[in-house]
């Protein structure tokens, strides 16, 4: 994808234009969710600088397409990422409905995990002090700290837990020791046992 050469963000991501402030028709909606289903694969198979054209066809879209949609390469990846967050977010709920408190932390944490595993170079991109993934340090903190939070505080009340920990710092912790995943993006045996021993590090009185 072309260079940025100012900070016009697509439809898809920003909101900043008046395209994206108008309704985007099914069929156009459908191709965004496409393009990001498939960037989601690539990128963890192939990492954020894969050729443009293995996403538009893994989405069954021209190249065109993502172009218009997804100008810049950074708004592509900066839509992945949203999406990923918001992915994150939403399996909270369920695992809150359907375990101890307790055991949904647990759970989410994995989850979570799950989430920075399979962001093959996706971290360098987004260190890489491109204003154009500024907007998402706010977001990270805004959606999945509140939702940590959450669960930490129901498992702190049900006594699940005893230490008292910040949800963004526990985030950055887990963050660490996720990186560098597997194949594809998986979570090694080493990490997973690693998040492991953290959690059972918040139940030690």
């Amino acid at each position: 994808m072309p260079a940025r050469t100012g900070t016009t963000a697509s439809a898809a991501t920003d909101g900043d234009t008046g395209a994206a402030r108008r309704p985007q028709r099914a069929d156009a909606r459908q191709n965004v969710t496409a393009l990001i289903d498939a960037a989601k694969t690539v990128f963890a198979a192939d990492g954020v600088d894969a050729p443009v054209r293995s996403i538009a066809d893994r989405a069954g879209v021209g190249v065109g397409t993502l172009y218009r949609h997804f100008p810049q390469r950074s708004d592509l990846i900066s839509a992945v990422f949203r999406s990923e967050i918001d992915a994150c977010v939403d399996a909270a709920p369920a695992l809150e409905a359907a375990y101890p408190p307790g055991e949904a932390l647990d759970l989410w944490i994995m989850r979570y995990t799950q989430f920075v595993a399979t962001k093959r170079g996706l971290a360098a991109a987004l260190h890489s002090g491109d204003p154009a993934y500024e907007p998402l340090a706010d977001y990270f903190s805004t959606h999945l700290a509140p939702t940590l939070e959450r669960l930490l505080a129901a498992a702190r009340a049900a006594g699940d837990i005893q230490q008292d920990v910040d949800a963004t710092e526990l985030l950055g912790a887990v963050a660490n020791l996720s990186h560098g995943g597997g194949p594809g993006g998986a979570v090694t045996p080493r990490t997973d046992r690693m998040v492991r021993i953290l959690l059972a590090g918040l139940r030690a009185g």
